[in-house]
């Protein structure tokens, strides 16, 4: 079967079976057809966390790439079933750029049968949110939020009928998005129902109306803990008899096999497509009797040509935007040889004030501070028209922006390392203007430390954002990997600085304003 299959499958499939059923429409379902101890197959391939990464990063993922994976699963399997856990939005300037159409278009062309709807997906209000449902020809939507009288993305769950067995699937979204999303009077006004009452509704209707063999659930809920209130999918799982699998996103966890709890088997493919996931599942009489797993790295495959020749003119027009003016500067934002790496410099407070204000002022989120690694700013900024261009050689890197908690006392520690790292390490920092300290370099310590104007206190807990390479250790940040309550913006810090440097609304000033003093050292 082509790459195209769902242009003619999906109205053959209807005609014959029925497969995909809105709740409330289908009625007390006939039971499918098989023969008894007859063992079926299913391939189940997921995704989650793509966040616009239509093009590989670090020769990994890749929409072309992953649509040749996705064409020789097809090709050597009859019974495929391709979903994706949500957050397709919000990543790479080429996705943001064109509002994520490159992303739907390439999932079309794989045959993408539903996604869940992330939080990022309705991050940019109704009218993105709608335009993307209408581009896409499969289901994007959640059973557990509410748009007026209609489940978001019009259906509480799917169901597909296989030669053999019936699958149903229900979506959920984690109500965090209402903190976290951002969408402004469209998120506000959606309802959110408990991750968990709403699984067990599907679950029932599934089960019972729908008479499905198998249900999984396509969660865009996570498995780390981000809030005691939260509902993880673990959590989910305990709860909820009934889960077969379930498909997971939201964290960006990495799995090597999946986890199981109680009945329940759960999955998830780290992130940005470069892990496509592959269950190869053996059902028999209606249960599942096999279930074999791996996480695919799309890496070495050759690009889908179909593919890649829709992605190309989005890819031209985003190379030709790296020339579009998105700031003026005063003067230059000097660098210097690496200055970033050595002292207090104002491309580094222009960089780590940016990443603070999109926090605050644009996910309405409190944090104390935020910081970035020196070695994470490679270039100056021209005095003049600053183009989109230039912001990406100074942050040519693809950081994510994170969020995450300390307590005061592991920021002590925090800070203690850092009086260790030498000047001219990539790890020397850059911080945001709530936070002043003096570097006394002979002395080998941090002193006057305050954050918000006020001592350190041990107790207290703090929040503050950097990227997402500090957090997993690098630079020798060991004491950021015990960081907790992680929330991943998605952004790119360059479409972050850009954003900041926009909202100006006139000449940028390159300034500092002691907030790092330096003691000794190379100044």
């Amino acid at each position: 079967m082509t790459i195209f299959r769902k242009l003619i499958a999906p109205l053959i499939a209807a005609a014959l079976t029925g497969a995909f059923l809105l709740a409330g429409c289908a009625g007390t379902a006939r039971p499918v057809q098989r023969e008894a101890g007859r063992s079926y197959e299913l391939v189940l391939l997921h995704t989650n966390d793509h966040h616009g990464t239509v093009l590989p990063a670090n020769s990994r993922g890749g929409l072309a790439e992953r649509a040749t994976f996705v064409e020789q699963v097809r090709a050597a399997h009859s019974n495929v079933l391709l979903l994706d856990a949500g957050d397709m939005n919000t990543g790479t300037a080429l996705s943001n750029m064109f509002a994520a159409e490159p992303d739907i278009l390439a999932y079309n062309m794989m045959g993408y049968d539903a996604m869940a709807v992330g939080n990022h997906d309705v991050s940019y209000g109704r009218e993105r949110f709608e335009m993307q449902q209408a581009l896409a020809d499969f289901p994007i939507f959640a059973s557990n939020v509410m748009d007026g009288r209609n489940f978001l993305g019009g259906r509480q769950y799917l169901v597909q009928d296989f030669d053999g067995f019936r699958v149903g699937i229900f979506a959920l979204t984690t109500i965090r998005t209402r903190e976290i999303a951002g969408g402004g009077t469209f998120v506000a006004g959606l309802n959110f129902m408990r991750e968990i009452e709403a699984a067990r509704s599907a679950v029932d209707l599934l089960r019972n109306r729908e008479r499905v063999d198998i249900v999984i659930a396509l969660t865009h809920i996570g498995d780390v803990r981000e809030s005691d209130a939260q509902v993880r999918s673990p959590d989910l799982a305990a709860a909820v008899p009934g889960i077969d699998i379930i498909v997971d996103g939201h964290s960006h966890t990495r799995m090597a096999q999946p986890l199981r709890v109680g009945d329940t088997l759960i999955v998830s493919a780290h992130e940005r497509g470069g892990i496509v996931g592959k269950a190869v599942i053996s059902i028999v009489d209606g249960a599942i009797a096999g279930f074999d797993w791996e996480p695919v790295e799309i890496v070495g495959f050759a690009p889908q040509p179909q593919v890649a020749s829709m992605l190309a003119p989005f890819v031209a027009g985003a190379e030709a935007a790296l020339s579009e003016v998105v700031g003026y500067a005063a003067s230059e934002f000097y660098f210097g040889n690496r200055l970033p790496r050595y002292q207090e410099t104002a491309i580094g407070n222009l960089v780590s004030d940016g990443l603070a204000w999109f926090i605050r002022d644009v996910f309405n989120q409190s944090i104390d501070f935020a910081f970035t690694n020196g070695g994470n700013i490679r270039a100056p900024l021209p005095a003049g028209n600053m183009t989109r261009g230039d912001i990406l050689t100074v942050l040519p890197f693809e950081n994510f922006l994170y969020v995450v908690s300390l307590t005061g006392a592991e920021i002590i520690e925090l800070f203690d390392f850092i009086a260790t790292i030498p000047q001219g390490a990539g790890g020397f920092p850059q911080f945001s203007a709530d936070v002043r300290y003096t570097l006394n370099i002979p002395e080998g310590r941090i002193e006057g430390l305050t954050i918000g104007d006020a001592p350190v206190d041990p107790s207290r807990t703090y929040r503050f954002a950097t990227n997402d390479f500090l957090l997993s250790g690098g630079d020798g940040y060991v004491a950021l990997t015990r960081s907790t309550e992680p929330f991943s913006t998605s952004m790119l810090f360059s479409d972050v600085v850009i954003d900041y440097i926009q909202s100006m609304g006139g000449p940028v000033v390159p300034a500092t304003d002691g907030r790092m003093v330096v003691i000794g050292g190379a100044q």
